[in-house]
């Protein structure tokens, strides 16, 4: 469980899913990765993991984001099986004896299908509704329509995930690509239970083109195909304005159409220019091989927990 900022969820969390996974007679222990909480959230999750040695915390250095997070939660778990949720309860406890029924039936991957989103506004309800159209539109790899990144991944999956070295990190991406039996439970996602949300409209639209560019070059690609179309039109009209001229005699003016095709042709290569910064950016990151994230500290402490560790690739 990433968590960043999430003091008035974490208590409500861990009783319910201990109350859910007690109830299923199942060895378990709770991770949490603190990503950098301004708040009362280590202190409580540390009065929690005193209680129940069930709970392990890694305490990160500063917020390095949730996808990095849940990175480090992967690498750090142990157990025959792990199952990323959110600490806010909008992923039912509740459904993890089901994903554990669907992987003692032989899948490897158990994600939840979100049938309701009566809780989430209109905005956030279509955007997410058109990001899963456009990134399958655009990408080979096929991600299940409305699964975010609760779900259960077998140990074999995990350790495969582990290897990835990729810095910008699309984790519902990385899911997908590895593979493997899959197989969904739908629910109805629940209203968040305390706290509130730390997706912006900005960040949510920024998380969405890390999604598409780090699984996708058809963006790059379909600039070849506007360039040569662009570059057809270009030469056909100007070959009917020379043969106009030459067999008329008519000469055209033209400021308002010669202004509208220069602005036009620089709003593109504008565009295009944009997109691969997009890229190159990504690239930039990816060079300069820096650690995925950087761990303070962890408790119960364990001998490498100090002095902190990081993760390379």
């Amino acid at each position: 469980m990433p968590v960043f900022n999430e003091a008035e969820a974490v208590t409500l969390y861990v009783q319910t899913t201990r109350s859910v996974l007690e109830g299923a007679g199942l060895d378990f222990e709770i991770l949490f990765i603190n990503d950098g909480s301004r708040d009362g959230t280590l202190p409580r999750l540390m009065e929690l993991a005193n209680a129940d040695k069930r709970l392990r915390i890694i305490n990160f250095s500063r917020n390095f984001g949730k996808e990095l997070a849940l990175t480090a939660g992967i690498d750090h778990a142990i157990g025959d099986v792990l199952v990323p949720m959110d600490v806010d309860l909008q992923d039912p406890p509740e459904l993890i004896p089901q994903f554990l029924e669907q992987w003692r039936e032989g899948y490897d991957v158990v994600y939840g299908v979100r049938m309701q989103r009566r809780h989430d506004n209109f905005t956030k309800r279509t955007s997410a509704a058109w990001f899963y159209r456009i990134f399958n539109c655009l990408s080979r790899l096929k991600i299940p329509d409305n699964a975010g990144d609760f779900r259960l991944i077998d140990r074999k999956v995990a350790d495969i995930i582990r290897q990835m070295p990729e810095r910008n990190r699309f984790m519902k991406g990385l899911f997908a690509w590895v593979g493997f039996n899959s197989a969904g439970v739908p629910y109805e996602r629940p209203q968040r239970a305390a706290g509130t949300t730390k997706w912006s409209n900005w960040r949510l639209w920024n998380f969405a083109l890390d999604g598409l560019f780090s699984f996708s070059t058809l963006p790059l690609r379909v600039w070849t195909y506007i360039g040569a179309v662009v570059a057809v039109l270009s030469f056909s009209y100007g070959s009917f304005i020379v043969v106009r001229v030459l067999m008329l005699g008519i000469d055209i003016p033209g400021y308002a159409s010669l202004l509208t095709v220069v602005l036009f042709l620089g709003g593109l290569q504008l565009l295009s220019i944009g997109v691969l910064g997009e890229y190159l950016g990504r690239l930039f990151i990816e060079v300069k091989g820096r650690p995925l994230y950087v761990i303070e500290s962890t408790y119960p402490p364990t001998p490498s927990s100090q002095p902190a560790s990081i993760k390379t690739d």
